[in-house]
């Protein structure tokens, strides 16, 4: 009889974290335990998980240190992600990234875990390198509005490296680039969320700057395929972008919001551009190609539809 792999994911109720529940619960060898505080999710994401057999659930903050025996692989997504959610609390943020990687990077060792850590394209700061390479070290603020998240991954990021040189611990770095898809919260402050809700209810659409800056949407599955490969690789530690490597100005991506909602009666406005908001954002996704086999296969226009009914639904 095989033994069940004891899966942990932090930040397990959020957005990419419940879609990953999800799909890692769909192998009955999986057993997936989730842990989250709530504090940029709700329980709805994961009430068709409860009811499972090979699903459970812990209310937790992974500030504090937990004590969980027989795991055999932990993926680290913990993190407020948006920056109406981290800039909220931005001690919390910066806390939750660094001593919650330090708790699960120690709960790892423990348990001879691998770990993998959901970091964030967000390390590369403002790029002056187009499109994003994993060697590049990027062009960052140590001291801006957005700083709290960017220098928490890269600190969460450090410390990972060195729980793998020092102790031996088996990690795994991804960089995640835009993502969206059902389950995102309604009010969190991104931009595809954002669009797609204002469009919905007949508001304006609100961009900040003049649209001109850029960023590439990757669709939540390719997303959670991409970890779980990443989880899945031998000999390489990452970190590695996964990304969708079409790059759209923010102009554009309204105005394709606006095409899949017709009927919506929504204008365009422009607002100032907030402070160290990134100009530019694209991956370069060679290394994920070449290591995990990985390229993401949803059109925008596709995950947009399925977004926008799971968003009609919830409305």
């Amino acid at each position: 009889m095989n033994m069940q792999k004891r899966i942990l994911v932090t930040g397990g109720s959020g957005f990419v974290g419940s879609n990953l529940c999800s799909e890692l619960v769909k192998d009955g060898n999986n057993y997936v335990i989730a842990l989250d505080n709530y504090y940029t999710s709700n329980e709805s994401n994961i009430a068709n998980l409860l009811v499972l057999s090979n699903f459970e659930f812990i209310e937790h903050d992974v500030i504090e240190a937990i004590d969980l025996d027989g795991i055999d692989e932990i993926y680290h997504l913990a993190s407020p992600a948006s920056p109406k959610q981290y800039q909220k609390d931005p001690v919390f943020t910066f806390r939750t990234n660094i001593w919650g990687s330090y708790n699960m990077l120690n709960l790892a060792l423990k348990n001879k875990a691998r770990i993998l850590l959901a970091s964030t394209s967000e390390v590369y700061g403002d790029p002056l390198v187009h499109p994003q390479v994993e060697s590049y070290w990027g062009n960052v603020n140590t001291i801006g509005i957005r700083s709290n998240y960017d220098e928490g991954k890269r600190g969460a990021e450090t410390l990972f490296m060195d729980f793998y040189r020092q102790y031996g611990v088996d990690i795994k770095i991804i960089r995640i680039f835009n993502t969206y898809g059902p389950k995102m919260e309604k009010d969190d402050g991104r931009v595809v969320s954002n669009f797609i809700n204002q469009a919905l209810n007949n508001e304006d659409i609100t961009i900040y700057g003049d649209g001109s800056q850029t960023r590439s949407f990757q669709y939540v599955s390719d997303l959670v395929n991409g970890m779980i490969r990443m989880m899945g690789s031998e000999n390489f530690t990452g970190p590695v972008n996964l990304g969708n490597p079409i790059e759209r100005s923010i102009k554009d991506f309204a105005q394709e919001v606006l095409k899949l909602i017709p009927d919506s009666s929504s204008k365009i406005v422009f607002k100032d551009l907030p402070k160290d908001d990134p100009k530019v954002r694209k991956p370069d996704n060679s290394l994920a190609k070449e290591k995990l086999g990985w390229e993401p296969g949803v059109s925008l226009e596709d995950g947009l539809k399925k977004t926008i009914e799971y968003f009609k639904d919830i409305k």
